[in-house]
């Protein structure tokens, strides 16, 4: 059986290789090179998956978790792991059991898939555009030139456009009366109106809270960066990909989340007695980073100038308070081409999770980003591209 699999990113690479040890397989990639976009992943590192089994990995998927239990039962994050080493690539397990090749180069993951392909005689057309695809009959034909007995759709998002990343795959979906999703922004920065002269400036143990209804929706404690527009880092990226659908929300920053706001206040009073006659701006330098101070005192309604012997009880109240829920003005995410991940996609509803293929046009399969399919920022993503790739190829 002749197979063209459009789009050489970690599905699309993954889904040749088990294809190819029974099929001819062509693999087409518009860019020069494979794996372009997992090249700049984790900072050029590439975290390669997360070193956890399948539960907890499906805890992390934030859009159709269900339509992904026949594929990570296929290729599990364990699997993927030993997969990878067995075939000569060593690993190693960091923070939060993200895993990276032991060199950190990206290009080192990139090389494997690429031995693979060869190894299985996978037919690789680079700089190859597909730009139509239509059916005939029992079979596909490609830019109206080439003839495949099946397709597999593995084009990717919208994010980071420079990689190839250009929604070709919706196009395709919809031309087979495919629904696709809004494709919105996941794992990418907040802008805020705020107007904080704030750049560069990092906070670390702090919790991001965003509440919608007076219903605390979601909840995160790490590491903050504070850029030209807004706000970033790794929690930031996380609370986005939950609100990237979301309207009418607050969010608040938690200063001190490890004190409640009994302790926090003793706290304050603590530092208030021992500096009686200093301004309170160089008293809270005991507290916070002194950037922050002149925004926190300003929300909490104290002049800067002011003594600490000065400050009332309703006043000190006032500041515990904005230091807890510390309100940080929701502008908009970031443009989608700045987002680790493209959240929405090809509807899932119309593709078979055990075969990846589509209920609506036989011989078409759909895996990796181009699908309604995402998860948090940690080696998930990239899991979700092989394990869909892994399960697409075995079933082809």
């Amino acid at each position: 059986m002749k197979i063209a699999i459009i789009g050489g990113g970690p599905a699309g690479m993954m889904c040749a290789i088990k294809a190819a040890e029974n099929h001819e397989v062509f693999l087409y990639e518009k860019n020069e090179k494979l794996g372009k976009k997992l090249f700049i992943t984790g900072k050029g590192r590439c975290n390669l998956t997360n070193y956890c089994d399948e539960r907890e990995f499906l805890k992390n998927i934030v859009r159709n978790k269900n339509f992904m239990y026949s594929s990570i039962y296929s290729l599990s994050p364990f699997t993927t792991y030993y997969y990878f080493e067995e075939l000569g690539l060593p690993l190693k397990v960091e923070r939060g059991n993200r895993v990276f090749p032991a060199s950190d180069k990206s290009s080192d993951v990139i090389k494997i898939y690429e031995k693979k392909l060869r190894e299985r005689d996978v037919k690789i057309k680079l700089n190859s555009e597909i730009k139509s695809i239509k059916k005939d009959k029992d079979f596909f034909i490609l830019n109206d030139r080439e003839k495949y007995d099946k397709i597999v759709i593995a084009t990717g998002g919208l994010s980071y456009k420079l990689t190839g990343s250009t929604g070709d795959g919706y196009k395709f979906a919809k031309k087979f009366n495919h629904k696709v999703v809004e494709p919105v922004p996941g794992l990418i920065g907040i802008n805020l109106y705020n107007g904080f002269n704030l750049a560069g400036l990092t906070l670390k143990n702090v919790e991001l809270k965003v509440i919608k209804d007076k219903k605390i929706i979601s909840r995160e404690f790490g590491e903050l960066l504070f850029t030209h527009r807004g706000i970033s880092g790794p929690i930031v990226l996380t609370t986005s990909s939950k609100i990237n659908r979301l309207k009418d929300f607050e969010i608040y920053l938690d200063l001190k989340p490890a004190l409640n706001n009994e302790k926090l206040d003793n706290r304050i009073l603590r530092d208030f007695c021992e500096n009686k006659n200093k301004n309170i701006e160089n008293v809270m330098r005991l507290l916070l980073p002194r950037d922050l101070i002149s925004y926190v005192l300003e929300n909490a309604e104290i002049e800067k100038e002011k003594k600490s012997n000065q400050i009332t009880k309703e006043e000190r109240e006032k500041l515990v308070k904005t230091i807890k829920n510390f309100k940080l003005k929701f502008e908009s995410l970031e443009d989608i081409n700045r987002a680790i991940i493209t959240s929405g996609g090809v509807d899932v509803v119309d593709i078979d999770p055990k075969t990846m293929e589509s209920k609506i046009v036989k011989g078409l399969y759909f895996i990796g980003e181009v699908l309604d399919v995402d998860a948090l920022t940690g080696g998930f993503n990239i899991q979700i591209a092989n394990s869909t790739g892994y399960n697409c190829g075995i079933n082809l």
